[in-house]
């Protein structure tokens, strides 16, 4: 399988897929690479070099003990585009992969990205505090964590519903969407897995945002229970110097179902324009 070797000597996993300019995607906590699979086929089937990793810790890459925080993962994306000689590339990214590619637009800068897009992305900030009164409150992320210690297993099941919004009345989330949310998720070690919470929701990326001079697609669902809108892309389009936010009335977190249909439409548009 295609590895990378980090500076710290880790091994980042990651699928490539076709030819031509590439597009590298930053997957959701706590999944994987996989999670990409719809939208890597459809770029690679479009005349795109389609690429997505397993975050270290996630998937297939390695569960180290240490590095488990934004500056090593936008370092670790870094090293894979280095390697992979990606440039002129657009770069999308779900969730916390959003963060993880807004600290990499920040941190190395956008000399190999000619474009990004966020889709139901953490940044600026998850957190409340008496600056972000929009975030959520600590202890919304303090029962994430015992969750995972009392019993990871029920908790990523129970996390797929308000994931892809099952709990909503007419929803058409089938079983095996939440079987896969649940197998991906339980590939995450669980240290990786616990310390990406307090990733995911106490970075601040206001100053990465300011920092980004490209243009960027902003993508959220008004219906997402795990990362609201007010709180998240309302806030991020506010502070990127070339940016749309394209808002997906009643979709969830997960990009599933009809969201997933039109954010494909849009991505493709976006890419090709």
């Amino acid at each position: 399988m295609p590895f990378i070797n980090t500076s710290d000597g880790a091994q980042i996993f990651y699928k490539d897929w076709g030819t031509g300019r590439p597009v590298m995607f930053s997957h959701g906590w706590p999944l994987s690479a996989d999670a990409w699979d719809d939208q890597l086929m459809l770029l690679a089937s479009r005349g795109y070099r389609a690429v997505a990793h397993d975050r270290r810790g996630h998937g297939r890459s390695t569960q180290t003990w240490p590095g488990n925080d934004m500056n090593t993962y936008a370092d670790d994306l870094a090293e894979l585009m280095d390697q992979l000689g990606l440039t002129d590339a657009i770069m999308v990214g779900h969730s916390t992969g959003g963060g993880e590619v807004v600290r990499y637009l920040g941190r190395h800068g956008t000399s190999r990205v000619a474009k990004a897009v966020l889709a139901s992305a953490v940044p600026p900030l998850m957190l409340k505090t008496d600056t972000n009164p929009e975030g959520s409150p600590r202890a919304v992320f303090d029962d994430i964590r015992a969750g995972m210690i009392a019993d990871r297993s029920q908790f990523y099941r129970d996390l797929s519903i308000q994931f892809y919004g099952a709990n909503r009345p007419g929803n058409t989330v089938s079983e095996g969407l939440r079987e896969q949310f649940w197998r991906l998720s339980m590939q995450v070690g669980l240290k990786a897995a616990y310390d990406c919470v307090r990733e995911f929701s106490e970075t601040d990326f206001t100053e990465d945002l300011q920092r980004i001079d490209i243009p960027v697609f902003v993508a959220h669902g008004d219906d997402d229970q795990i990362v609201p809108i007010q709180a998240a892309a309302v806030k991020t389009v506010r502070l990127l110097k070339n940016a749309s936010l394209k808002v997906y009335p009643g979709a969830p977190h997960g990009i599933s179902g009809a969201y997933e249909a039109a954010f494909n439409a849009d991505l493709l548009a976006f890419i090709e324009d």
